[in-house]
């Protein structure tokens, strides 16, 4: 009994390190990462590539009110995986860092920059009785110095540099196809098409353009942009990743 009760003071107590020297409330946070969609970053060689997987929950849903992709800065997208209700947190904290920077200091903020100041903040929630974690991941990407970054948040506080990742579910199977498929000096389009094959592999090789975000930030215009569903639409039929009509009356029937 009397190890079952220490088990459990360090399950609640955040600032508490395990024996072995684990926080056990970072590593449940994780965890809900994981259960998030999933969400990909890709540096091409002229600009940033975000996607994410923006399934809803049911056909009654909005699809334009499920939040997976954020502009922070006119230069800076955001992708999040896991609790969304605290990744709009850490966006409306990124987006207050992005424009006192501009007003302190008349420049854009740089992408290193801004995604240590939300670990730094992110990591506060580690060693502050009373609170919890942040229980969601971001990749961070934009143009800095007229070159492409792209960096991951983990709810530890420690912040990664990336050529291509993937947060949220399936996460290894997609940094996997990421690691096969990857090649330097992709352009931004090419880019675009490798995030859309990667989140498919997590959807049984099929994507509608409602349920998946892109959004782009290229070198030439240092510009947030998010393609239209008819954009996403001509992308996903180049890439035959679109559903065939024997799914679609498949799941008609299912309804039926």
């Amino acid at each position: 009994m009397q190890g079952q009760s220490q088990q459990q003071a360090y399950d609640r107590g955040i600032t508490i390190f395990s024996p072995d020297g684990r926080l056990y409330q970072v590593e449940y946070a994780r965890e809900a990462v994981k259960r998030g969609t999933a969400s990909v970053g890709i540096r091409a060689e002229d600009g940033v590539v975000l996607a994410a997987d923006k399934r809803a929950r049911s056909p009654l849903m909005e699809p334009a009110s499920i939040e997976k992709l954020h502009k922070a800065d006119d230069h800076v997208g955001v992708a999040s995986a896991g609790h969304v209700a605290d990744a709009r947190q850490l966006i409306d904290f990124a987006r207050q860092q992005a424009q006192v920077n501009r007003l302190r200091y008349g420049e854009a903020i740089g992408i290193e920059n801004l995604t240590k100041t939300i670990t730094d903040h992110i990591q506060q929630y580690t060693q502050i009785g009373g609170a919890r974690p942040f229980g969601v991941a971001l990749i961070v990407g934009g143009i800095e110095d007229g070159e492409p970054r792209l960096f991951e948040t983990d709810p530890s506080g420690t912040p990664y540099e990336w050529q291509a990742l993937s947060i949220g579910s399936d996460r290894s199977d997609l940094r996997d196809y990421l690691e096969d498929k990857y090649e330097a000096g992709l352009s931004t389009d090419e880019a675009v098409g490798l995030a859309l094959d990667t989140l498919a592999e997590s959807n049984d090789g099929e994507l509608t353009p409602e349920g998946v975000g892109v959004a782009t930030i290229t070198v030439d215009d240092e510009r947030y942009t998010e393609r239209t569903d008819e954009q996403l639409e001509t992308v996903l039929a180049e890439r035959d990743l679109l559903p065939t009509e024997d799914d679609e009356n498949g799941d008609d029937e299912t309804e039926e």
